[in-house]
């Protein structure tokens, strides 16, 4: 577990001293002083149950509360994420007011006018929109709050202990994965957080599965994917019928969700399909933001040509995927987990637009896989633990939630 936590250190370290952004830099600050506290601690009683937890502690609290508190109280000013806050508070406005997040085609006149987000992600900027001043409403906390909780009940359903799911969503949410996007200002913690409960479910409550996988696609598209590969597990597991009805399930409680969060949207389709389809896609006047140096966005930026071209690349992932789908399904919950990563990672590396960030989807579902698994094998106890590396560790050392190590040894 220490060396984690001194990679967790360092990855910090660096941001600290080489980011252009305050926000970042606060972030790493805090974060590296956390995780190097939590390393010395674990080094010095490395098989102690108390000094672990306390280990755990630090590096949370640096690496999330304590962020989040100095941005509250020094007025710190920063840009990373800032641009999706601004968007949703806008939303929030834009719903209140209005009925529905998306500006007309007539509004759309800058980048930060369009709202990519499916309707649900509005409501996060509805406490600002109803006239709630200062950090309580800024979307930044809902959105923590909300994905926190969300996380926290996707440890606690594969049958981990009330103790055991809260130091484990500690850990997660310690995690450079989840806490810099935390800190920091980004969306994407509660649709981790509800397609990790979706996965949790599908094998005990498809029902639930399916309501939890809907939120997630009325929060954000990526979570799409989610809908057929859950469907495909439950094929194997429960048979079609109960595969059908997840899948129905899952598209109506989406299509709900966002008819009843943005009522108005109905009334102009074409607004909806400029702000959550044709903008992401690279097909509007003007570009995402979201640009970084990924093969799909390089083809991209090569002219109408190179910007059809990963599209069609993108459809072309799209079937191949299918088709191993319905080829190999997954026969565990886990192995949809697994498929599903793999899935977002050739969406968001072939997509025309797309950060580097939004690898913390892949990444954030290997290491909940890998924190979830049975209370027997993965548990805290009063046992001794012994702090062994994790394969989905290597997988996640440039800033995975992982389990980092408790095994009970006997003693």
């Amino acid at each position: 577990m220490t060396r984690w936590f001194l990679a967790f250190a360092a990855s910090a370290a660096a941001l600290a001293v080489g980011s252009g952004q305050p926000v970042e830099r606060c972030w790493g600050t805090w974060a590296a002083i956390g995780y190097a506290t939590a390393a010395a601690i674990t080094a010095a009683a490395p098989r102690r149950p108390a000094p672990t937890a306390l280990a755990l502690g630090c590096a949370a609290g640096c690496a999330t509360v304590a962020p989040l508190a100095w941005q509250a109280f020094a007025g710190l000013p920063g840009r990373a994420g800032e641009g999706s806050l601004t968007v949703i508070a806008q939303a929030g406005g834009q719903l209140l007011r209005h009925g529905t997040p998306y500006l007309p085609a007539a509004g759309l006149t800058h980048v930060l006018a369009y709202d990519p987000y499916e309707p649900l992600m509005a409501v996060f900027g509805l406490p600002n929109a109803a006239g709630i001043t200062g950090w309580p409403a800024s979307p930044r906390l809902c959105l923590a709050l909300a994905g926190s909780a969300g996380v926290y009940l996707a440890f606690r359903i594969p049958g981990a202990s009330p103790r055991q799911a809260l130091r484990r969503t500690a850990l997660a949410l310690a995690s450079p994965v989840l806490a810099l996007p935390l800190a920091t200002g980004g969306s994407d913690l509660p649709v981790i957080a509800a397609l990790c409960v979706a996965l949790a479910l599908p094998e005990r409550a498809p029902r639930r599965a399916a309501l939890a996988a809907g939120a997630a696609c009325a929060l954000k598209a990526i979570a799409w994917p989610a809908v057929p590969v859950i469907a495909a597990l439950l094929a194997v597991a429960r048979g079609p019928r109960v595969s059908w009805r997840f899948t129905v399930t899952a598209v109506v409680t989406a299509v709900a969700v966002m008819t009843a969060a943005a009522p108005a949207a109905l009334a102009d389709p074409s607004a909806t399909v400029q702000n959550a389809i044709l903008f992401p896609l690279g097909l509007t006047s003007h570009r995402s933001p979201a640009a970084s140096p990924l093969p799909g966005h390089l083809l991209a930026t090569a002219g109408p040509a190179g910007r059809w071209a990963a599209l069609a690349l993108l459809a072309v992932a799209v079937a191949g995927f299918a088709w191993w789908l319905a080829r190999r399904p997954p026969r565990t919950g886990r192995a949809a987990a697994v498929r599903l990563a793999v899935a977002v990672t050739v969406a968001v590396t072939l997509a025309p637009a797309a950060r580097w960030g939004y690898y913390a989807y892949p990444v954030a579902l290997l290491g909940w896989l890998r924190l979830s698994r049975p209370a027997e094998s993965c548990s805290y106890s009063s046992e001794r633990t012994l702090a062994t590396p994790s394969a989905s560790a290597a997988v996640s050392a440039g800033g995975a939630s992982t389990e980092a190590a408790a095994v009970p040894a006997s003693g």
